[in-house]
């Protein structure tokens, strides 16, 4: 038989033996309301109430926890309301992180236990009436599709890019000044210092550059997208603060608006580029990606003078040749660095030519991150 609560198993084992409840009470040596409790259910099956059952009735004690538990759940099923910010919460507060959130001032409040501030907060952050649309959601209309499956954190990161983003004043964006910002870049790739005039030649051609500190575990480098189809964004996490990433990440940004990659299909959002984590990507966003790739890779070095160095120099490459090839091609050594490194997977060598750059470009760009928060208007 199904029995759907520990006293009615009591019952129906009273029934066997042809005992009363008022038999079972001295046996168990308890009182009768007690005993009588525990059958009509208006008390809980306790543990030790089970053992001695399963001495008298040699039924395991189990069995009647089991009873007591399915019953309990059952009622409180019944009883409880369904409650969708549990799940949502459940989202937010494990995968988001608010904490550093809330560390950097990008939502203003006294601590994650301040639930109040944060749901606001995040509500304002995301452009949400109800916290339940937030994009970090999976049930949510998404309104920033990304070319890769976004997580939490980066689309926070994305979001925090596109608000510093909607304040800038730059110049006409054109096809063309695109094209032209791309020429008059390549010239400073000698100096390390000159790439503090990035920021500014990218605004005038009507690119707005931003760099925001990256959130942890988000292993974003950049990314593309557009505020409107006049109006492209590139945004840079200077997570490896080096001279051959920052330029090959840049010039990757730039493919991307040049080809008006994610316009219509939401923003690129390029993670770990160069590195060995592979992600599913959609055919047609491999493709942009592949070709931004190798554009970047040739802006660096031109692919046939770096193969035809290699040719050369290989297997052993020394400082002397480095520099020289360095200044045939017009960049810092630092980028040949990198170039030889990837080629070779010889990442230990040439290394002290990986120089610094983010001194450099903080100062004359849009930035969020390292101890300073943007200002930006609620």
């Amino acid at each position: 038989m199904d029995y759907k609560t520990p006293g009615q198993l009591i019952e129906a084992l009273l029934a066997e033996k042809g005992w009363s409840q008022r038999s079972l009470a001295v046996i168990l040596e308890r009182g009768e309301t007690s005993v009588n409790k525990v059958i009509s259910g208006q008390s809980r099956m306790s543990a030790e109430m089970a053992i001695a059952l399963e001495e008298v009735f040699s039924v395991k004690a189990e069995r009647f926890l089991e009873l007591q538990h399915k019953y309990d759940l059952a009622k409180a099923r019944i009883e409880a309301r369904p409650n969708p910010d549990r799940a949502n919460r459940a989202k937010i507060y494990g995968d988001l992180p608010v904490a550093k959130m809330i560390e950097r001032g990008w939502i203003l409040a006294d601590g994650i236990r301040d639930t109040d501030n944060v749901e606001r907060e995040l509500c304002r952050f995301f452009g949400v009436n109800r916290l339940e649309d937030a994009e970090i959601l999976p049930h949510a209309a998404r309104k920033t599709q990304t070319s890769i499956e976004a997580t939490p954190a980066q689309m926070a990161w994305l979001y925090r890019v596109k608000s510093i983003a909607e304040g800038m004043l730059v110049g006409t964006y054109s096809p063309q000044a695109v094209e032209a910002a791309i020429a008059n870049i390549r010239p400073l790739l000698g100096h390390a210092e000159h790439m503090r005039r990035v920021p500014r030649i990218l605004a005038e051609a009507g690119i707005r550059f931003v760099v925001v500190e990256g959130l942890p575990g988000g292993k974003i480098d950049g990314a593309c997208f557009w505020l409107n189809e006049r109006s492209p964004v590139i945004g840079m996490t200077l997570r490896f603060d080096r001279i051959d990433n920052f330029v090959f990440v840049l010039r990757h940004e730039m493919e991307h608006v040049k080809n008006r990659d994610g316009l219509n299909g939401g923003a690129m959002l390029d993670v770990d580029l160069g590195g060995d984590v592979h992600v599913e990507l959609e055919a047609t966003v491999a493709q942009q990606e592949a070709i931004a790739n190798a554009a970047a890779a040739e802006y660096c070095i031109p692919s046939k003078m770096m193969d035809a160095f290699i040719k050369r120099k290989a297997p052993y490459f020394s400082e002397v040749d480095l520099i020289g090839f360095a200044r045939t091609m017009k960049v810092h050594p630092g980028i040949v660095a990198g170039q030889l490194q990837k080629r070779t997977d010889q990442y230990h060598k040439f290394r002290q030519h990986l120089v610094n750059v983010r001194e450099f470009i903080v100062p004359s760009a849009e930035t969020d991150g390292w101890g300073d928060i943007h200002p930006i208007e609620s």
